[in-house]
Protein backbone atom coordinates (compact mmCIF):
# COMPACT_ATOMS: atom_id res chain seq x y z
CA UNK A 1 0.00 0.00 0.00
CA UNK A 2 1.45 3.24 -1.25
CA UNK A 3 -0.30 5.18 1.72
CA UNK A 4 2.66 7.74 1.99
CA UNK A 5 3.00 8.31 -1.62
CA UNK A 6 -0.33 9.99 -1.60
CA UNK A 7 -0.57 11.58 2.05
CA UNK A 8 3.37 12.40 2.48
CA UNK A 9 6.04 11.27 5.47
CA UNK A 10 5.49 14.23 7.62
CA UNK A 11 1.24 13.18 7.94
CA UNK A 12 1.00 11.57 10.96
CA UNK A 13 3.91 14.06 12.74
CA UNK A 14 0.63 15.77 14.19
CA UNK A 15 -1.06 12.81 16.13
CA UNK A 16 2.15 11.40 17.57
CA UNK A 17 4.16 14.66 18.98
CA UNK A 18 3.56 15.79 22.75
CA UNK A 19 0.92 18.20 21.33
CA UNK A 20 -1.48 15.28 19.53
CA UNK A 21 -4.30 16.27 21.70
CA UNK A 22 -4.12 20.08 20.23
CA UNK A 23 -3.47 18.95 16.70
CA UNK A 24 -6.91 16.57 16.95
CA UNK A 25 -8.76 18.79 18.76
CA UNK A 26 -7.87 22.07 16.01
CA UNK A 27 -8.54 19.43 12.52
CA UNK A 28 -11.99 18.47 14.63
CA UNK A 29 -12.36 22.28 14.68
CA UNK A 30 -11.43 22.52 11.21
CA UNK A 31 -13.97 19.60 9.92
CA UNK A 32 -16.60 20.59 11.33
CA UNK A 33 -16.46 24.43 10.41
CA UNK A 34 -15.43 22.77 6.45
CA UNK A 35 -18.22 20.80 6.13
CA UNK A 36 -20.85 23.22 5.27
CA UNK A 37 -18.37 24.54 2.81
CA UNK A 38 -16.83 21.73 1.36
CA UNK A 39 -17.11 22.73 -2.30
CA UNK A 40 -15.44 26.12 -1.80
CA UNK A 41 -13.11 26.10 1.44
CA UNK A 42 -13.25 28.16 4.92
CA UNK A 43 -12.22 31.49 5.30
CA UNK A 44 -8.50 31.19 7.22
CA UNK A 45 -9.54 34.57 9.12
CA UNK A 46 -12.62 32.55 10.56
CA UNK A 47 -10.95 29.50 11.27
CA UNK A 48 -8.14 31.72 13.22
CA UNK A 49 -10.75 33.26 15.38
CA UNK A 50 -12.06 29.25 16.34
CA UNK A 51 -9.12 28.26 16.94
CA UNK A 52 -7.53 31.06 18.65
CA UNK A 53 -11.03 30.88 20.77
CA UNK A 54 -10.19 27.54 21.44
CA UNK A 55 -6.80 28.25 22.74
CA UNK A 56 -8.32 30.93 25.51
CA UNK A 57 -10.47 28.45 27.09
CA UNK A 58 -7.87 24.97 26.79
CA UNK A 59 -4.12 26.10 26.56
CA UNK A 60 -2.72 28.72 28.87
CA UNK A 61 0.90 27.20 28.66
CA UNK A 62 3.79 28.43 26.32
CA UNK A 63 4.08 26.26 23.37
CA UNK A 64 7.59 24.75 21.39
CA UNK A 65 7.55 22.51 19.09
CA UNK A 66 10.47 20.22 19.17
CA UNK A 67 11.74 21.08 15.55
CA UNK A 68 11.98 24.75 16.31
CA UNK A 69 13.04 27.53 18.31
CA UNK A 70 10.02 30.04 18.83
CA UNK A 71 8.17 30.09 21.77
CA UNK A 72 4.31 30.92 21.19
CA UNK A 73 2.73 32.43 24.09
CA UNK A 74 -0.63 34.04 23.03
CA UNK A 75 -3.72 32.30 21.75
CA UNK A 76 -3.25 34.13 18.23
CA UNK A 77 -0.16 32.94 17.22
CA UNK A 78 -0.58 29.53 18.75
CA UNK A 79 -3.61 29.06 16.19
CA UNK A 80 -1.30 30.63 13.22
CA UNK A 81 1.56 28.19 14.33
CA UNK A 82 -1.01 25.12 14.37
CA UNK A 83 -2.20 25.67 11.04
CA UNK A 84 1.15 26.29 9.50
CA UNK A 85 2.01 23.00 10.77
CA UNK A 86 -0.86 21.38 9.65
CA UNK A 87 -0.50 23.02 6.51
CA UNK A 88 3.60 21.38 6.01
CA UNK A 89 2.10 18.35 6.89
CA UNK A 90 -0.37 18.06 4.50
CA UNK A 91 -3.77 18.09 6.15
CA UNK A 92 -4.84 20.69 4.78
CA UNK A 93 -4.08 23.49 1.77
CA UNK A 94 -4.56 27.15 1.37
CA UNK A 95 -6.14 28.48 -1.68
CA UNK A 96 -6.50 32.02 -2.88
CA UNK A 97 -9.76 34.15 -4.62
CA UNK A 98 -9.33 36.69 -7.13
CA UNK A 99 -8.96 39.41 -4.19
CA UNK A 100 -6.11 37.25 -2.63
CA UNK A 101 -7.85 36.13 0.46
CA UNK A 102 -6.62 32.83 1.56
CA UNK A 103 -9.25 29.99 2.11
CA UNK A 104 -8.66 26.85 4.31
CA UNK A 105 -9.16 23.83 1.59
CA UNK A 106 -8.92 20.15 3.76
CA UNK A 107 -7.70 18.14 1.62
CA UNK A 108 -9.59 14.87 0.45
CA UNK A 109 -8.16 12.11 2.83
CA UNK A 110 -7.96 14.61 5.52
CA UNK A 111 -11.85 14.34 5.13
CA UNK A 112 -12.11 10.52 5.26
CA UNK A 113 -9.84 10.04 8.32
CA UNK A 114 -11.53 13.08 10.26
CA UNK A 115 -14.79 10.99 9.17
CA UNK A 116 -13.49 7.83 10.64
CA UNK A 117 -12.26 9.42 13.65
CA UNK A 118 -15.69 10.74 14.32
CA UNK A 119 -17.41 7.40 13.74
CA UNK A 120 -15.19 6.04 16.12
CA UNK A 121 -15.34 8.36 19.22
CA UNK A 122 -19.17 8.06 18.70
CA UNK A 123 -18.97 4.57 19.14
CA UNK A 124 -21.02 3.89 15.60
CA UNK A 125 -19.44 0.73 14.75
CA UNK A 126 -21.59 0.52 11.49
CA UNK A 127 -20.26 4.17 10.79
CA UNK A 128 -16.73 3.28 11.35
CA UNK A 129 -16.50 0.33 8.89
CA UNK A 130 -18.18 2.91 6.16
CA UNK A 131 -15.73 5.09 6.55
CA UNK A 132 -12.69 2.98 6.64
CA UNK A 133 -14.09 1.36 3.56
CA UNK A 134 -14.91 4.96 2.10
CA UNK A 135 -10.72 5.80 3.06
CA UNK A 136 -10.09 2.68 0.73
CA UNK A 137 -12.01 3.92 -2.13
CA UNK A 138 -10.81 7.12 -1.92
CA UNK A 139 -7.28 6.53 -2.15
CA UNK A 140 -6.98 3.49 -4.16
CA UNK A 141 -10.68 3.84 -6.38
CA UNK A 142 -11.26 7.32 -6.98
CA UNK A 143 -8.85 7.72 -10.35
CA UNK A 144 -10.84 4.71 -11.43
CA UNK A 145 -14.42 6.63 -11.16
CA UNK A 146 -13.20 9.14 -13.26
CA UNK A 147 -11.96 7.41 -15.68
CA UNK A 148 -15.31 5.08 -15.84
CA UNK A 149 -16.94 8.95 -16.09
CA UNK A 150 -14.52 10.81 -18.41
CA UNK A 151 -15.90 8.44 -21.04
CA UNK A 152 -19.20 9.56 -20.92
CA UNK A 153 -19.79 13.34 -22.33
CA UNK A 154 -16.87 15.83 -23.69
CA UNK A 155 -17.98 17.68 -20.64
CA UNK A 156 -17.35 14.95 -17.88
CA UNK A 157 -14.05 14.52 -19.62
CA UNK A 158 -12.68 18.23 -19.45
CA UNK A 159 -13.84 17.79 -15.32
CA UNK A 160 -12.32 14.23 -14.43
CA UNK A 161 -9.52 15.60 -16.31
CA UNK A 162 -9.51 18.61 -14.22
CA UNK A 163 -9.97 16.56 -11.03
CA UNK A 164 -7.37 14.01 -11.66
CA UNK A 165 -4.73 17.32 -11.91
CA UNK A 166 -6.29 17.73 -8.41
CA UNK A 167 -5.17 14.51 -6.92
CA UNK A 168 -2.09 14.34 -8.25
CA UNK A 169 -1.50 18.02 -6.24
CA UNK A 170 -2.83 16.03 -3.02
CA UNK A 171 -5.84 18.54 -3.64
CA UNK A 172 -9.89 17.53 -2.69
CA UNK A 173 -11.52 17.02 -6.03
CA UNK A 174 -13.90 19.55 -6.67
CA UNK A 175 -17.70 18.89 -5.48
CA UNK A 176 -16.36 15.80 -3.67
CA UNK A 177 -16.83 15.68 0.15
CA UNK A 178 -15.01 12.30 1.08
CA UNK A 179 -18.25 10.16 0.11
CA UNK A 180 -17.58 8.06 -3.00
CA UNK A 181 -21.22 7.26 -3.12
CA UNK A 182 -22.65 10.76 -3.32
CA UNK A 183 -19.81 11.44 -5.42
CA UNK A 184 -20.73 9.08 -7.96
CA UNK A 185 -24.28 10.23 -8.14
CA UNK A 186 -22.98 13.60 -8.91
CA UNK A 187 -21.37 12.42 -11.77
CA UNK A 188 -24.51 9.73 -12.56
CA UNK A 189 -26.92 12.48 -12.82
CA UNK A 190 -24.25 14.83 -14.82
CA UNK A 191 -23.55 12.30 -17.59
CA UNK A 192 -27.44 11.35 -17.83
CA UNK A 193 -28.82 14.96 -18.65
CA UNK A 194 -27.08 15.01 -21.71
CA UNK A 195 -29.64 12.11 -22.73
CA UNK A 196 -32.59 13.64 -21.80
CA UNK A 197 -34.11 14.37 -25.76
CA UNK A 198 -37.61 15.68 -24.97
CA UNK A 199 -38.91 17.73 -21.95
CA UNK A 200 -38.59 16.22 -18.55
CA UNK A 201 -40.53 16.89 -15.44
CA UNK A 202 -37.31 17.07 -12.59
CA UNK A 203 -39.28 14.41 -10.50
CA UNK A 204 -39.37 11.97 -13.29
CA UNK A 205 -35.59 12.80 -14.44
CA UNK A 206 -34.71 11.69 -10.56
CA UNK A 207 -36.75 8.55 -10.67
CA UNK A 208 -35.56 7.31 -13.98
CA UNK A 209 -32.29 8.21 -13.06
CA UNK A 210 -32.16 7.08 -9.16
CA UNK A 211 -35.75 5.10 -8.67
CA UNK A 212 -36.95 7.85 -6.54
CA UNK A 213 -38.15 11.57 -6.83
CA UNK A 214 -36.11 13.18 -4.29
CA UNK A 215 -32.36 12.28 -5.03
CA UNK A 216 -32.24 14.37 -7.89
CA UNK A 217 -33.43 17.48 -6.02
CA UNK A 218 -31.06 17.16 -3.07
CA UNK A 219 -27.83 17.58 -5.76
CA UNK A 220 -29.43 19.73 -8.02
CA UNK A 221 -27.30 22.46 -7.29
CA UNK A 222 -23.93 20.91 -7.68
CA UNK A 223 -25.46 19.57 -10.80
CA UNK A 224 -26.14 22.89 -12.77
CA UNK A 225 -22.59 24.51 -10.74
CA UNK A 226 -20.87 21.75 -12.77
CA UNK A 227 -22.57 22.12 -15.86
CA UNK A 228 -22.08 25.58 -15.89
CA UNK A 229 -18.68 25.32 -14.86
CA UNK A 230 -17.20 23.01 -17.31
CA UNK A 231 -19.53 23.56 -19.97
CA UNK A 232 -21.32 26.30 -22.50
CA UNK A 233 -24.15 27.68 -21.19
CA UNK A 234 -25.35 31.60 -21.47
CA UNK A 235 -26.44 31.19 -17.52
CA UNK A 236 -26.51 28.80 -14.51
CA UNK A 237 -29.82 29.26 -13.51
CA UNK A 238 -31.27 28.08 -16.96
CA UNK A 239 -28.37 25.40 -17.09
CA UNK A 240 -31.51 22.29 -16.51
CA UNK A 241 -33.77 23.87 -18.80
CA UNK A 242 -31.59 23.87 -21.76
CA UNK A 243 -30.53 20.22 -21.40
CA UNK A 244 -34.43 19.55 -21.50
CA UNK A 245 -34.98 19.52 -17.57
CA UNK A 246 -38.08 21.49 -16.29
CA UNK A 247 -39.51 22.25 -13.39
CA UNK A 248 -42.82 22.94 -15.02
CA UNK A 249 -44.06 23.28 -18.94
CA UNK A 250 -42.62 26.60 -20.58
CA UNK A 251 -44.46 28.69 -22.63
CA UNK A 252 -43.36 30.81 -26.02
CA UNK A 253 -44.63 33.89 -26.01
CA UNK A 254 -45.44 36.15 -29.33
CA UNK A 255 -46.99 38.98 -30.80
CA UNK A 256 -46.81 41.10 -34.07
CA UNK A 257 -46.87 40.19 -37.68
CA UNK A 258 -47.87 36.63 -38.18
CA UNK A 259 -50.29 33.95 -38.50
CA UNK A 260 -49.96 30.66 -36.74
CA UNK A 261 -51.96 27.31 -38.14
CA UNK A 262 -51.93 25.05 -35.34
CA UNK A 263 -54.33 21.66 -35.17
CA UNK A 264 -56.36 22.64 -37.91
CA UNK A 265 -56.85 26.46 -36.65
CA UNK A 266 -55.47 29.88 -38.29
CA UNK A 267 -54.43 32.59 -35.52
CA UNK A 268 -53.49 35.90 -37.48
CA UNK A 269 -51.51 37.61 -34.32
CA UNK A 270 -51.32 40.71 -36.06
CA UNK A 271 -55.08 41.33 -35.52
CA UNK A 272 -54.87 40.45 -31.16
CA UNK A 273 -54.25 43.49 -29.05
CA UNK A 274 -50.96 41.42 -27.25
CA UNK A 275 -49.41 38.54 -27.23
CA UNK A 276 -49.99 34.95 -26.67
CA UNK A 277 -48.49 31.84 -24.68
CA UNK A 278 -48.11 28.39 -26.37
CA UNK A 279 -47.13 26.01 -24.14
CA UNK A 280 -43.83 24.01 -24.98
CA UNK A 281 -46.04 20.42 -25.03
CA UNK A 282 -48.45 21.64 -28.03
CA UNK A 283 -45.26 22.90 -29.71
CA UNK A 284 -44.77 20.30 -32.30
CA UNK A 285 -49.06 20.94 -33.53
CA UNK A 286 -47.74 23.81 -34.85
CA UNK A 287 -48.49 23.29 -38.82
CA UNK A 288 -46.93 26.69 -40.44
CA UNK A 289 -46.40 30.03 -39.05
CA UNK A 290 -46.82 32.71 -41.72
CA UNK A 291 -44.57 36.23 -40.96
CA UNK A 292 -46.63 38.83 -42.67
CA UNK A 293 -43.73 41.69 -41.82
CA UNK A 294 -40.16 42.61 -42.50
CA UNK A 295 -38.32 40.93 -39.45
CA UNK A 296 -38.50 38.02 -36.72
CA UNK A 297 -36.64 39.16 -33.01
CA UNK A 298 -36.44 36.63 -30.13
CA UNK A 299 -36.40 38.75 -26.79
CA UNK A 300 -34.57 37.78 -23.87
CA UNK A 301 -36.12 39.20 -20.92
CA UNK A 302 -40.01 39.04 -20.37
CA UNK A 303 -40.01 43.00 -19.28
CA UNK A 304 -38.07 43.49 -22.75
CA UNK A 305 -40.63 41.33 -24.28
CA UNK A 306 -44.14 42.83 -23.09
CA UNK A 307 -42.45 46.82 -23.79
CA UNK A 308 -41.52 45.54 -27.53
CA UNK A 309 -43.77 47.48 -30.16
CA UNK A 310 -42.42 48.05 -33.91
CA UNK A 311 -44.53 47.54 -36.59
CA UNK A 312 -43.73 44.87 -39.33
CA UNK A 313 -41.87 42.75 -36.65
CA UNK A 314 -43.28 39.01 -35.27
CA UNK A 315 -41.15 39.18 -31.78
CA UNK A 316 -40.83 36.15 -29.44
CA UNK A 317 -39.88 35.15 -25.93
CA UNK A 318 -38.90 31.90 -25.12
CA UNK A 319 -39.30 31.70 -21.76
CA UNK A 320 -35.39 32.49 -21.06
CA UNK A 321 -33.91 29.65 -22.41
CA UNK A 322 -34.06 27.21 -25.70
CA UNK A 323 -34.18 23.90 -25.73
CA UNK A 324 -35.16 20.65 -28.11
CA UNK A 325 -38.90 22.17 -28.66
CA UNK A 326 -37.67 25.62 -28.40
CA UNK A 327 -35.46 25.37 -31.08
CA UNK A 328 -37.36 23.06 -32.85
CA UNK A 329 -39.80 25.85 -33.40
CA UNK A 330 -37.37 28.65 -34.07
CA UNK A 331 -36.18 26.03 -37.27
CA UNK A 332 -39.62 25.58 -38.16
CA UNK A 333 -40.10 29.50 -38.29
CA UNK A 334 -37.21 29.82 -40.20
CA UNK A 335 -38.14 27.21 -42.74
CA UNK A 336 -41.34 28.72 -43.36
CA UNK A 337 -39.80 32.05 -44.13
CA UNK A 338 -36.50 31.63 -45.72
CA UNK A 339 -36.66 35.10 -46.74
CA UNK A 340 -37.17 36.69 -43.43
CA UNK A 341 -34.16 38.45 -41.50
CA UNK A 342 -34.16 37.29 -37.82
CA UNK A 343 -32.68 38.91 -34.66
CA UNK A 344 -31.90 38.39 -31.46
CA UNK A 345 -32.61 41.31 -28.25
CA UNK A 346 -30.57 40.81 -24.90
CA UNK A 347 -28.63 42.39 -22.80
CA UNK A 348 -25.23 43.23 -23.77
CA UNK A 349 -23.18 41.12 -21.66
CA UNK A 350 -21.62 37.91 -21.84
CA UNK A 351 -24.96 36.06 -20.65
CA UNK A 352 -26.50 38.56 -23.95
CA UNK A 353 -23.97 37.47 -26.38
CA UNK A 354 -23.90 33.37 -25.15
CA UNK A 355 -27.61 32.81 -25.78
CA UNK A 356 -27.12 34.42 -29.18
CA UNK A 357 -24.28 32.51 -30.38
CA UNK A 358 -26.18 29.43 -28.49
CA UNK A 359 -29.15 30.10 -30.87
CA UNK A 360 -27.16 30.32 -34.07
CA UNK A 361 -24.92 27.14 -33.41
CA UNK A 362 -28.16 25.38 -32.16
CA UNK A 363 -30.54 26.18 -34.71
CA UNK A 364 -28.33 27.05 -37.71
CA UNK A 365 -30.47 30.36 -38.30
CA UNK A 366 -28.54 33.20 -39.35
CA UNK A 367 -29.31 35.54 -35.86
CA UNK A 368 -27.95 39.04 -35.81
CA UNK A 369 -27.67 41.22 -33.40
CA UNK A 370 -30.82 43.99 -32.37
CA UNK A 371 -29.22 47.04 -30.54
CA UNK A 372 -26.38 44.87 -29.07
CA UNK A 373 -23.27 47.18 -29.79
CA UNK A 374 -21.31 50.23 -29.51
CA UNK A 375 -23.49 52.88 -30.17
CA UNK A 376 -26.02 51.44 -27.90
CA UNK A 377 -24.11 51.51 -25.19
CA UNK A 378 -22.59 54.61 -25.82
CA UNK A 379 -26.97 55.74 -26.30
CA UNK A 380 -27.55 54.47 -22.59
CA UNK A 381 -23.96 55.11 -21.21
CA UNK A 382 -25.91 56.43 -18.04
CA UNK A 383 -27.55 53.48 -16.81
CA UNK A 384 -24.58 50.91 -17.75
CA UNK A 385 -23.39 48.94 -14.91
CA UNK A 386 -19.74 48.05 -14.11
CA UNK A 387 -18.39 44.64 -15.11
CA UNK A 388 -17.55 41.94 -12.44
CA UNK A 389 -14.10 39.60 -12.64
CA UNK A 390 -16.51 37.33 -13.74
CA UNK A 391 -17.81 39.39 -16.38
CA UNK A 392 -14.47 39.60 -17.54
CA UNK A 393 -13.36 36.43 -17.88
CA UNK A 394 -16.36 35.63 -19.62
CA UNK A 395 -15.91 38.58 -22.12
CA UNK A 396 -12.47 37.53 -22.75
CA UNK A 397 -13.57 33.85 -23.76
CA UNK A 398 -15.92 35.21 -26.33
CA UNK A 399 -13.45 37.71 -27.85
CA UNK A 400 -12.81 36.29 -31.08
CA UNK A 401 -16.62 35.95 -31.40
CA UNK A 402 -18.57 38.53 -33.95
CA UNK A 403 -18.93 40.65 -30.92
CA UNK A 404 -15.05 41.27 -30.94
CA UNK A 405 -15.38 44.85 -31.55
CA UNK A 406 -18.27 45.47 -28.69
CA UNK A 407 -16.00 43.06 -25.84
CA UNK A 408 -13.39 45.31 -26.41
CA UNK A 409 -14.98 48.40 -25.52
CA UNK A 410 -16.67 46.82 -23.03
CA UNK A 411 -13.94 46.02 -21.14
CA UNK A 412 -11.55 49.44 -21.65
CA UNK A 413 -15.08 51.30 -20.58
CA UNK A 414 -15.98 48.62 -18.03
CA UNK A 415 -19.61 48.58 -18.79
CA UNK A 416 -22.57 46.24 -19.67
CA UNK A 417 -26.04 46.97 -20.25
CA UNK A 418 -29.19 45.36 -19.57
CA UNK A 419 -31.37 45.09 -22.26
CA UNK A 420 -34.09 47.24 -19.83
CA UNK A 421 -32.22 50.12 -20.24
CA UNK A 422 -32.84 49.98 -23.86
CA UNK A 423 -36.19 52.38 -24.68
CA UNK A 424 -36.66 50.26 -27.76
Amino acid sequence: MKIFEIVGSDYFKALTGKYQNIFIDCLEIIYHSYRTELSYGVDREILISLLTDYFEKNSSDDIQFEDGQDVFHDSRSKANEFLRKLKGYGWIEYEFDNSGYAKIVMLSHSISIMQTFTAITDHNEMEYQSEVSAIYSLLTNEKLLLDTYSKKHELLTRFCTAQRERISKNKKPEYFDGNIAEFEKLLKAVSMVFEVKEEMFIRDFSIKVFGDSKTFEAIKGKVKRLLFQYGDFPDEDTVLEYLNIVKNPGHIFMKGSGVINISGQSIDLSKLGGDIAISSSILKDIEKISITGRMVITIENLTSFNAFSEDNTFAIYLGGYHNTHRRNFIMQLFHDNPETEFFHFGDIDAGGFYILLHLREKTGVPFRPYHMDISTLQKYSAYAKPLTENDKKRLERLSDTVFSDTIKFMLENNCKLEQEAIDS
